[in-house]
């Protein structure tokens, strides 16, 4: 492991560790702990590079106090276009920032622009109950506009605060004002998320110490034939990307349990099941338990990854949704909606861009991002041309086939995800031929000439109306 990975684990193991005794402390002592917390790693591990951060928080606070109205377009432009400065530090002749100011600043931009909208909402809810004498029932809307304060709070708070999950300023509103947080459960699902971490940190090792990304690189890898062999084994490079996706996964999954674990040691998240919490989003209804009925709570609110379906979904659509959930539910919910276009493939290809872009300037994340249009439009042209036409079994085997595809898509998007270069990108793919780009294209030429125009047509307006369900239920909870 590198020493910034080491980093890394130490924040989450403290976290984790720390968590527990926050609950016993009153909201106050817990805002002013958490924000204190989270400043000292910071400026430790970012040093002048916190001024970035401050920079952004700063000019988002501006907007939401001087022109609510307009906040939610104001502060994803002042955000982005400061990720774009942020990232050209070095054209005007500051220091390069490293990747911890570079984690926090990526969350911090999610937090901001969710915060303006959230205070938008505020403001127009609020003056839509003045004109009509009656208020509206807003799940999980704001009480009141935060102060500077708050607004610092929520930014610095040390919870996630570079290795995430992104949780709404409402969420966060609501971790502090927890009457009893030592009787939330705790131990018991904090345990049980971090079951897993060893295994997955064990197989992220072991692979990465036989499959080293680094040897994707060397000329000598791409002057062999497709086949070659090396000293340890032989293998293939179409069959060196699934273990690279395989090391990827492996590293994030250990991460994103490590830190969804130090959200529920700190009990931040938790609400009551029947308040059917939405990842990134927190409850999408009103709940009200009866008076002396047992309340059974979950931690929905900041899952960021759920492994076994990320792995086992049959779809590429689907298998997004499993992959860190919160930064998913923030797309579909600002992103998504806003699109300047109306057809589905368009809107999803604008929501991929707009990832790339928050991701980085690196041309693989564009290559990768841009190629899972490309892929979701492949699979619906089977899906409504050859599996609606098989029966049960033939279906069955069709969705064999269908998440074998899918695991493959993904291994060969994430060689421009961890490449990052186009040139290095590009030389990989083509080196196998740029398999998934003709598999996708013949998939969608399979489709129309078997009939499936009209269907597919059909299933892009059903996957629209799907989405529409989605977000309106996700509406409701701003």
């Amino acid at each position: 492991m590198s020493p910034d990975e080491l980093v890394y684990l130490g924040i989450l193991a403290a976290s984790i560790s720390v968590g527990f005794l926050f609950r016993h402390l009153s909201p106050p002592v817990k805002q002013g702990a958490s924000l204190l917390l989270g400043l000292t790693i910071t400026i430790a591990t970012c040093g002048i590079h916190t001024l970035h951060s401050l920079c952004t928080v700063l000019g988002t606070w501006l907007i939401i106090t001087f022109n609510w109205r307009n906040a939610p377009s104001l502060s994803l432009g002042w955000t982005f276009l400061y990720l774009l400065f942020f990232r050209l530090a070095t054209w005007f002749g500051l220091p390069p920032p490293g990747p911890f100011a570079n984690a926090i600043q990526l969350l911090l931009t999610l937090k901001m622009v969710s915060l303006a909208n959230e205070v938008h909402s505020y403001h127009s809810e609020k003056k839509k109950d003045v004109s009509t004498f009656s208020k509206s029932p807003v799940i999980g809307g704001l009480s009141h506009v935060p102060s500077f304060y708050d607004v610092i709070s929520y930014s610095y708070c040390y919870i996630g605060i570079m290795t995430g999950p992104f949780f709404r300023y409402q969420t966060y509103a609501d971790w502090l004002g927890q009457l009893d947080a030592v009787s939330l459960p705790g131990r018991e699902p904090c345990l049980l998320r971090l079951k897993m971490v060893p295994v997955y940190g064990a197989l992220f090792l072991f692979a990465n110490s036989l499959f080293p990304l680094s040897f994707v690189r060397t000329e000598e890898f791409l002057e062999h034939n497709y086949f070659y062999s090396t000293t340890l084994l032989c293998c293939c490079r179409f069959f060196y990307m699934v273990v690279v996706f395989f090391v990827f996964r492996m590293r994030f999954y250990a991460a994103w349990c490590g830190a969804e674990a130090g959200c529920i040691s700190a009990g931040l998240g938790c609400y009551p099941q029947g308040a059917l919490s939405k990842p990134g989003g927190g409850p999408t209804v009103q709940y009200s338990p009866d008076p002396g009925a047992p309340v059974e709570y979950d931690f929905k609110t900041i899952q960021n990854i759920d492994c076994y379906n990320t792995d086992f979904c049959v779809k590429v659509r689907h298998g997004m949704r499993y992959w860190n959930m919160t930064v998913q539910w923030w797309l579909h919910h600002y992103i998504y909606p806003n699109a300047p276009f109306r057809a589905y493939a368009l809107r999803a290809g604008w929501t991929m861009l707009i990832s790339a872009y928050w991701h980085g300037l690196h041309a693989g994340y564009y290559l990768s991002f841009l190629t899972i249009p490309l892929c979701m439009a492949a699979e619906t042209s089977m899906e409504t041309s050859v599996r609606a036409r098989l029966g049960p079994g033939g279906q069955k085997a069709f969705d064999w086939i269908h998440w074998f595809l899918k695991m493959r898509a993904y291994d060969y998007m994430c060689m421009g995800f961890v490449l990052l270069k186009a040139s290095d990108t590009l030389n990989y793919w083509s080196s196998i031929y740029f398999i998934i780009h003709v598999i996708a294209l013949l998939c969608i030429v399979i489709g129309r000439v078997m009939g499936g125009g009209r269907g597919e047509r059909k299933k892009v307006s059903e996957g629209e109306k799907e989405v529409k369900r989605d977000e309106t239920v996700r509406e409701k909870a701003e």
